[in-house]
């Protein structure tokens, strides 16, 4: 494959600078589905023990209430939703589904064969209503402002009508996302974010559409994204980013364990909540995958390596891009930073990584077993999975029960008022609505039914 081509495939290259260059320098905004937020504010205090330890308030996240629509059109279904009846995630770590580790030759490089194989798989997904539509209208919120913007549209932080909730609207113009052929992933990530439920994942209520736009209902995140306070702190103590990291690894394994491939794991993607907690937000690249998929896609710093050179690949993409994720909490710069796209990819190919001399020895030892090319050594494909990388060492004080159920004090509690739709920690946006609840003719309507 060209580098044009590669390039054209992939998210444009994430211009991050490097060491005390961090803090000053705009976020890059990302490519197809991803919508960008910039809260403002650093780390203030940070925690020198973060683990196991219960909230020193006593209280922990409270589940947000489902927006009410039109009682009249789902009674039943909108009274199971409601915020206190969602049930929450069990408080145990999801048990790790082996994964297929070696794929035929044959396959390799024909994606079309990958997906007659997926038909004949039954999907692991939790078995409940896959519907998201025929709740909602636009009329049931009041758009407050733009949150976020993106090549697709952008996100609003709306009230609802009924029951005076704040919540995020994330808005896809349909002549975008088919004009960069996005509709597979557009529809995917519509089927994921209705299914999926974790304490660590964003969580969407619903959708609807007019005849240019998509609308999918979510949860409102106050407290931002975790790239902004990164950028803000220039880079986390290491209790603070074992923390972050932890959560992460408990949400990677719930979608794995679902059979799902997130693949755009970076801080962008990762908002805080009110408390401090991680929302892992963006299935705009998310795969049901139940063996290997060959799509080309990610953000550069982010990729394995076998993404690059076209290799059929699994689940294991995911902990490879966890292992830059954690190097890049601890050392304000990503561990194959380059000014180029390219570049970047010839340092991950090249797999050379220098760690700085402030790097614990025990994640040292992680990220070399995470971020390494030999998939038979990577931490997460071995026979344990998940296991291996909850049991290392440098996450030995963590008390993964009480991670899952939230009973611990997080190192930063964003400085937001909750419950009001404060958005102060996000950047304002021009605002723009102008064609939202158009009933045109929709010449795409066939591509988007369960929207």
């Amino acid at each position: 494959m060209t580098a044009h081509n590669i390039l054209k495939k992939l998210h444009f290259h994430r211009q991050t600078p490097k060491s005390d260059s961090y803090q000053s320098t705009p976020a890059a905004s990302s490519d197809n589905n991803s919508m960008s937020y910039y809260p403002s504010g650093g780390l203030s205090q940070m925690s020198s023990q973060v683990y196991g330890y219960p909230d020193s308030s006593g209280q922990t996240q409270q589940m947000q209430s489902v927006p009410q629509a039109h009682l009249s059109e789902q009674p039943q279904q909108i009274a199971h939703l409601a915020g206190p009846q969602v049930p929450q995630a069990q408080v145990q770590p999801v048990q790790y589904i082996p994964q297929e580790q070696h794929v035929h030759a044959a396959i390799h490089g024909v994606p079309q064969q990958e997906q007659e194989a997926q038909k004949d798989l039954s999907s692991l997904l939790p078995q409940k209503s896959a519907v998201s539509k025929g709740k909602y209208s636009l009329t049931d919120f009041h758009i407050m402002r733009t949150l976020g913007t993106g090549s697709f549209g952008r996100v609003h932080l709306v009230r609802s009508v009924h029951n005076g909730r704040y919540y995020a609207i994330k808005v896809l113009k349909k002549q975008q996302v088919v004009k960069m052929k996005q509709v597979e992933h557009t529809n995917d990530e519509r089927r994921m974010l209705k299914l999926v439920e974790h304490p660590f994942l964003i969580r969407m209520w619903g959708t609807f559409q007019d005849s240019k736009n998509l609308f999918m209902v979510m949860d409102y995140i106050e407290g931002g994204e975790l790239f902004s306070l990164l950028r803000k702190s220039q880079r986390f103590p290491n209790p603070v980013a074992k923390f972050y990291a932890a959560e992460v690894v408990l949400a990677l394994e719930y979608l794995h364990s679902h059979d799902i491939i997130y693949r755009d794991l970076k801080p962008e993607n990762i908002l805080l909540d009110r408390n401090g907690h991680i929302k892992i937000t963006d299935f705009g690249f998310a795969k049901e995958v139940a063996t290997v998929t060959w799509t080309l896609c990610g953000t550069p710093d982010y990729i394995a390596p076998e993404v690059i050179t076209s290799k059929p690949y699994n689940k294991t993409v995911d902990w490879w891009s966890l292992g830059v994720l954690i190097f890049e909490m601890l050392a304000g710069y990503t561990p194959f930073y380059d000014t180029t796209p390219m570049k970047t990819y010839e340092k991950i190919l090249s797999g050379k990584i220098h760690f700085p001399s402030f790097f614990h020895p025990d994640v040292v030892d992680l990220l070399s077993r995470l971020i390494t090319a030999d998939l038979s050594s990577r931490l997460g494909n071995l026979v344990n999975g998940p296991a291996d990388i909850r049991n290392h060492p440098w996450f030995s004080e963590v008390v993964w029960t009480k991670l899952l159920a939230k009973d611990i004090e997080t190192p930063y509690e964003p400085p937001i008022t909750a419950g009001v739709g404060d958005s102060s920690l996000f950047d304002h946006y021009p605002e723009e609505q102008g064609d939202y609840g158009s009933m045109d003719e929709d010449p795409y309507a066939h591509l988007f039914e369960d929207f």
